[in-house]
């Protein structure tokens, strides 16, 4: 993934972005309205009543500004939501929602072209034949709003709730372990030994490394004749105590800045190319229900089951084009990571919960069944799951039924 693509890729999904873009379309169609006007036939201006074109504007004006405001307000109160009631993590993934972004920019939108059109009309911009393009246009953006309000109070009956966010973070979740199905080393070679004499190169910032562009690093390793090794894969921290990569090679002050910008840093973690990421936001989701305040082991399942949809990609094959880079090695998140950011939080805080140890054992051996190049990893957490569930059960019989399903389950495996 190019630097410029992960930068156009953020760009597009800020929200004050796509609102930019709909207030210079609202701006610009106010004004080309005018523009047009002397171009149409003098037959076209009509009288649309006294002064109907600036009601409806004034309307329109006063509507939207309200509307927005409440859209706003809406909106903070869905990623407040999610921040308290399922987790930090998932408040990037509805900041970044587009029905939401399409609403909000559509009512500012129109709230911008009812003003620029009140002051166009006051000062005399309108011709006859302008005005009634004005009129028209004004038709085509009350049809837009009418449609975007239907859209965006269904969409707020489920914006922001539990199934919502455990949604979203699934999707961002299984993109994420797609994408290191198909290039586990991003495009590079897997990792190998580096030399003792390899010349290390750190960030100038400190924060968690979100994006790499091994095109980049591939590019900068032909020019210079080296080879680099990548050493902070996106999810890690890149500090004093970790180098970005190491070169083996001469490569000269130039060559290391251009190195460090092919790296993303930034204060948080995002989802693009970090596969853990998605996991831990999930096992947190079911950590936070299974707390004693909230007590909440059905959404607990739900988690594992959105976890077993996750894991099932990994089972994909790697792209053929997957180390075209042969001159950047990159190793790859190990799988017993994943296993344990996903599954550990929940078989801790789920121990003394049997529903809880049921479906956890069951999910474990189903991962198991799909991904059987993965089915020794899934074993050791279901061991280290069963033995917690054992020792926080308090009644024989959940204990004798928590091993007699593990049995039942990992028997078909």
């Amino acid at each position: 993934m190019g630097g410029w693509k992960v930068f156009l890729g953020r760009l597009v999904r800020r929200i004050w972005f796509r609102a930019a873009v709909f207030s210079i379309a609202a701006v610009a169609l106010a004004l080309v309205a005018g523009l047009l006007g002397p171009f149409l036939p003098d037959a076209l201006g009509v009288e649309l009543g006294q002064n109907s074109v600036d009601n409806i504007l004034q309307i329109m004006a006063s509507s939207m500004l309200a509307v927005t405001t409440f859209s706003l307000t809406a909106m903070v109160q869905a990623y407040s939501a999610a921040t308290t009631t399922a987790t930090p993590r998932a408040t990037q993934l509805l900041v970044a929602d587009p029905t939401s972004q399409n609403a909000l920019s559509t009512f500012i939108g129109s709230f911008l072209f009812a003003i620029v059109g009140i002051v166009a009309l006051s000062t005399g911009y309108y011709s006859g034949q302008a005005r009634t393009v004005l009129f028209f246009g004004t038709l085509g953006v009350i049809a837009i709003i009418t449609i975007t309000l239907l859209r965006w109070i269904a969409h707020l009956a489920q914006f922001g709730r539990m199934s919502d966010v455990i949604d979203r973070v699934e999707d961002a979740a299984t993109r994420a372990a797609r994408h290191f199905a198909a290039r586990p080393h991003l495009g590079g070679r897997p990792a190998a030994p580096i030399p003792a004499a390899a010349r290390a190169v750190h960030a100038e910032d400190i924060g968690y490394i979100t994006a790499i562009d091994v095109a980049a690093l591939q590019r900068i390793a032909d020019d210079a004749d080296t080879t680099v090794h990548v050493t902070a894969i996106p999810g890690t921290v890149a500090d004093a105590t970790r180098p970005l990569a190491r070169v083996v090679g001469g490569l000269d002050e130039d060559g290391c800045r251009a190195l460090r910008r092919a790296f993303t840093v930034d204060p948080h973690r995002t989802y693009e190319q970090d596969p853990r990421l998605g996991v831990i936001a999930l096992a947190e989701i079911a950590s936070r229900a299974l707390s004693p305040s909230t007590n909440d082991p059905g959404t607990a399942v739900e988690v594992l089951g959105s976890l077993q949809r996750v894991f099932a990609v990994l089972e994909a094959s790697p792209d053929p084009d997957a180390t075209a880079c042969d001159r950047v090695f990159v190793p790859a998140p190990g799988i017993r990571d994943l296993v344990e950011d996903a599954f550990r939080p929940i078989a801790r805080d789920g121990a003394g919960m049997i529903e809880v140890q049921l479906r956890l054992q069951k999910t474990l051996a189903a991962c198991a069944a799909h991904c059987p190049k993965h089915a020794q990893e899934f074993a050791r957490a279901a061991v280290a799951a069963r033995g917690r569930g054992e020792r926080a059960l308090t009644e024989r019989s959940d204990r004798a039924l928590l091993r007699r399903t593990a049995r039942e389950a990992w028997a078909e495996v």
